[in-house]
């Protein structure tokens, strides 16, 4: 062989290197793909749904609230009946398809009722809802073709993988999503997420792994309960990440009327420092892996929603600016809170991914996750409302403070479980 072609080879080799074993299979890359077209089309949406409520429809700390609990409450309703149905029908892949079309269709009527003139806070409300029950029949069959694509040995490389993406997204999409607020008003900015749902079934259409056979058992909607009763893993997480996500959501239904209402905070720079901000979630997703294999992957959790709780804190901390401008010291703690927040979030969520990816049966996974959701997603609504409501009695900033001490005290319910002495196994 020649120098020339020694030098390709190792060339070549040295680029395969460079890419993550799963990312060289076809069918999970193609997967990944389709999570992250649309992960990066949700961040968008994530912040143009709430500034769309805020300056477009001119909503108030109660809407706001409410807002953001009619995206969890469909959990809450359907989430058991959800896993059932999708454990039961199989075809999970055909089934994701179907909600991610459908909830383009959904957010397609924002921008268009927006150009048309008539777009209300009702509409906004009840397209929140309606994909919101989408998203949680796609999340609960989505489960079950992840372990359907990866092999157990690689749990915590696909979920790692699968929420680096969810990390990047948290960068480009509230980035992207602030800079299409401010140059087309965020209504129109949405529609990026609505095409971001057609590029996902896309991919999706393109892969066929061999699911688990639909179940014809007797369980019911409850054999998830049933389950998650009797494992005390599966158990102590929903006890504490409950806790956990109601005082997040109280706290997510106000931060960003406290940013723009009350430290003035542009919709471009709000989603400037958010999306720099989640360069802690893409280092979270990058060393996951080793924090888990030094300390085990249930200690990592539990550390991951300390990470994940406290800083928070910097937000009601940040000093309130006199003028209208917006202080370095403002957005250097908003900066702070989402760097260590989003880095505690991806500890934690790559290490129950891939404890539940382990220790859940295949046959009953969707509804396990149904059932899981509807508990642990169910509780959002809840503190979103609460959120809402304390932040117009008692003010915004007592309320983020409930909000954020709320959250650590859910992370302090994990330390006396069995969680922090859980390894995966070995194959």
């Amino acid at each position: 062989m020649s120098a020339a072609a020694d030098e390709a080879g190792s060339g070549s080799a040295a680029g395969r290197g460079l890419v993550p074993p799963l990312l060289r299979d076809a069918v999970f890359r193609r997967y990944w793909s389709a999570s992250t077209v649309s992960m990066v089309g949700d961040q968008v949406t994530s912040i143009a749904v709430p500034l769309t409520a805020v300056l477009a429809l001119h909503a108030g700390a109660g809407a706001m609230g409410l807002l953001t609990a009619l995206e969890w409450v469909p959990s809450l309703l359907f989430g058991m009946h959800a896993g059932a149905w999708a454990d039961r029908r199989g075809r999970r892949r055909q089934l994701m398809i179907a909600c991610d079309l459908g909830r383009c269709a959904l957010l397609a009527t924002i921008p268009v009722c927006w150009a048309l003139g008539v777009l209300t806070l009702g509409q906004l409300l009840a397209v929140v809802f309606a994909a919101g029950t989408l998203s949680i029949l796609f999340n609960v069959a989505d489960q079950t073709l992840f372990v359907s694509i990866v092999a157990p040995a690689q749990y915590v490389d696909g979920q790692s993988l699968i929420y680096g993406s969810r990390a990047m997204s948290f960068v480009l999409g509230p980035s992207l999503g602030g800079l299409l607020t401010q140059l087309l008003t965020a209504p129109f900015a949405i529609v990026a997420d609505a095409l971001s749902f057609l590029g996902s079934a896309f991919f999706l259409r393109r892969i066929d792994p061999a699911e688990p056979p639909a179940d014809d058992g007797k369980g019911g909607v409850t054999e998830g309960l049933r389950l998650i009763a009797h494992s005390p893993i599966v158990r102590a997480s929903l006890i504490g990440v409950a806790v956990v996500n109601f005082f997040n959501l109280m706290f997510f239904a106000l931060v960003m009327l406290y940013a723009v209402r009350v430290l003035h905070v542009s919709a471009g720079l709000l989603g400037l420092i958010l999306g720099c901000g989640a360069f802690g979630g893409v280092l979270g997703a990058a060393v996951t892996k080793a924090i888990a294999a030094r300390i085990g992957v249930g200690l990592a959790y539990i550390a991951g929603a300390f990470a994940f709780t406290a800083p928070l804190a910097l937000v009601p901390l940040a000093p309130v600016p006199a003028g209208h401008g917006t202080s370095l010291a403002v957005i250097a703690m908003l900066f702070g809170a989402e760097f260590l927040s989003g880095f505690g979030v991806m500890v934690l969520d790559i290490s129950i991914g891939s404890i539940f990816a382990a220790v859940i049966p295949d046959a009953v996974r969707s509804r396990v996750g149904g059932a899981f959701a509807a508990i642990n997603y169910g509780t959002r609504p809840l503190g979103a409302l609460l959120g809402g409501l304390l932040g117009a009695a008692a003010g915004l900033r007592p309320a983020l403070w409930v909000a954020v001490i709320g959250g650590v005290i859910g992370a302090a319910l994990l330390v006396p479980s069995p969680l922090p002495r859980f390894r995966l196994p070995e194959n």
